[in-house]
C-alpha cells in the first residue's frame, strides 16, 4: 500500500523558508567579506585593509574582512582581476595608493582608467620617505645625494614596482633637485614596502625609497634609519625625529593617498552601504588613534568626493610623468 506523505501545511512551509533563510544569512556572515591587498605581506596596501578592518568592527552593520593577497604587476593584477572578472562582488574591497592613480596616469594597467572602479573610501594620507639600514654610513640626506653623485653604481635603491612608480618617481625627483640625471641610479624592482625592507636587511640593497607608514613598521626594532620624510613639516609618532627632505635643503614633498575601491558592477545600494559604513568609521573619536597607529595621518574622503578627488590626482600625475617621459 503506498502512504503519501501529509502535505505540508503553509505555517510549516513559512517556517521552513524562515530557517533556510537564517542559514543563508548565517553562512553569509561567516563568510564575511573581504579586503584585498594588491602586493605581498608587510607592506603600506597591507596596512590599509588591516586598518579598515579594525575600524570597521566596531560597525554592527559591516561584515568583518578578511584579508586576501593578490600581488603582481604592482597592482595591475588585482585591478583587472576585480574590474573584468569580480566587478558585481559586493563585498569585495580593494586598497589603493597614490602609486596606484600613478601606474593608472601612465598607462601602466594597459587601457585601464580611474573611471573603471567605484571609489569607495580614503582613510588616512601617508608620505614618501628614504632609508638605509641603522649601521649605514650614510648618516642623512646629503650623504646619500653626495654618494650617487660621485658613484651611482655603488649604491642599490630598493623600490616597489618599476621605472616610473611612486617609489622610482620619489628618488629621481631628489635625484634631479640635486642635479643627479635619474637614469644614471641604480634600482632594484620588488614587490611591495615589505619586500624592500627585507632585502635591505639582508643588504640586497642599500637603500629603500618607500613610505612612512612602511618605515613606521620597521624602525621601531632600531634597524633603520630614516633620511629623510618628504613631508611639509616633521611627522608625528614612531618617526618624529626623522627629518624632512625641505629641512635638508631638498624641496621635494610626496604625499600618499590610502583608501579602498570596490568593482564596477556592484550595485548603487550596495556601495552606498559600504560608503555609508566607512563614513561612520572614520567619523569615530576612536578612528584618529586607529589611524595613527597604522602610521597614517588624517586625510578622509568618501563617494562622490573622492571620485572627484582620484580624477584630479590622475590628471596631476599625468602631468607630472610627461616630465620624465614616462607616458605609454
Amino acid at each position: 500500500m503506498l502512504i503519501r506523505s501529509p502535505r505540508p501545511t503553509r505555517k510549516a512551509t513559512a517556517m521552513k523558508i524562515l530557517i533556510s533563510t537564517l542559514i543563508a544569512c548565517a553562512a553569509l556572515h561567516a563568510a564575511g567579506a573581504e579586503c584585498i591587498v594588491p602586493s605581498k605581506p608587510g607592506g603600506a596596501m597591507d596596512l590599509t585593509c588591516k586598518l579598515a578592518r579594525e575600524g570597521l568592527k566596531g560597525d554592527a552593520s559591516a561584515p568583518a574582512l578578511r584579508l586576501t593577497y593578490l600581488p603582481g604587476g604592482i597592482g595591475a593584477v588585482a585591478w583587472h582581476t576585480m574590474a573584468a572578472q569580480r566587478g558585481s562582488e559586493k563585498d569585495t574591497l580593494v586598497a589603493f595608493s597614490g602609486g596606484s592613480l600613478l601606474n593608472l596616469a601612465q598607462g601602466k594597467f594597459g587601457k585601464a582608467s580611474e573611471n573603471d572602479v567605484r571609489w569607495v573610501a580614503a582613510l588616512g594620507a601617508d608620505y614618501g620617505m628614504i632609508a638605509v639600514r641603522s649601521d649605514s654610513a650614510f648618516r642623512n640626506l646629503a650623504d646619500l645625494l653626495d654618494a650617487l653623485r660621485r658613484k651611482p653604481e655603488k649604491v642599490l635603491i630598493g623600490v616597489s614596482g618599476t621605472i616610473g612608480s611612486q617609489d622610482w618617481m620619489k628618488m629621481a625627483l631628489l635625484a634631479k633637485s640635486a642635479g643627479i640625471d635619474p637614469k644614471v641610479l641604480r634600482f632594484v624592482a620588488l614587490e611591495g614596502g615589505g619586500e624592500a625592507f627585507t632585502a635591505m636587511h639582508a643588504n640586497h640593497v642599500q637603500v629603500v625609497s618607500g613610505d612612512a607608514s612602511e618605515a613606521s613598521l620597521y624602525s621601531g626594532a632600531g634597524k633603520v634609519r630614516v633620511l629623510a620624510v618628504l613631508s611639509e613639516q616633521r611627522l608625528s609618532g614612531v618617526l618624529a625625529q626623522a627629518p624632512t627632505a625641505r629641512e635638508q635643503g631638498v624641496d621635494v614633498v610626496w604625499p600618499i593617498i590610502r583608501g579602498v575601491w570596490m568593482g564596477p558592477k556592484v550595485a548603487d545600494a550596495e556601495y552606498r552601504r559600504w560608503v555609508g559604513s566607512f563614513e561612520r568609521m572614520t567619523a569615530s573619536p576612536d578612528f584618529d588613534r586607529l589611524r595613527s597607529a597604522h602610521g597614517l595621518y588624517p586625510f578622509t574622503l568618501t563617494g562622490q568626493a573622492l571620485t572627484d578627488y582620484i580624477h584630479k590626482a590622475v590628471a596631476d600625475y599625468n602631468r607630472q610623468a610627461r616630465q620624465f617621459k614616462l607616458i605609454r
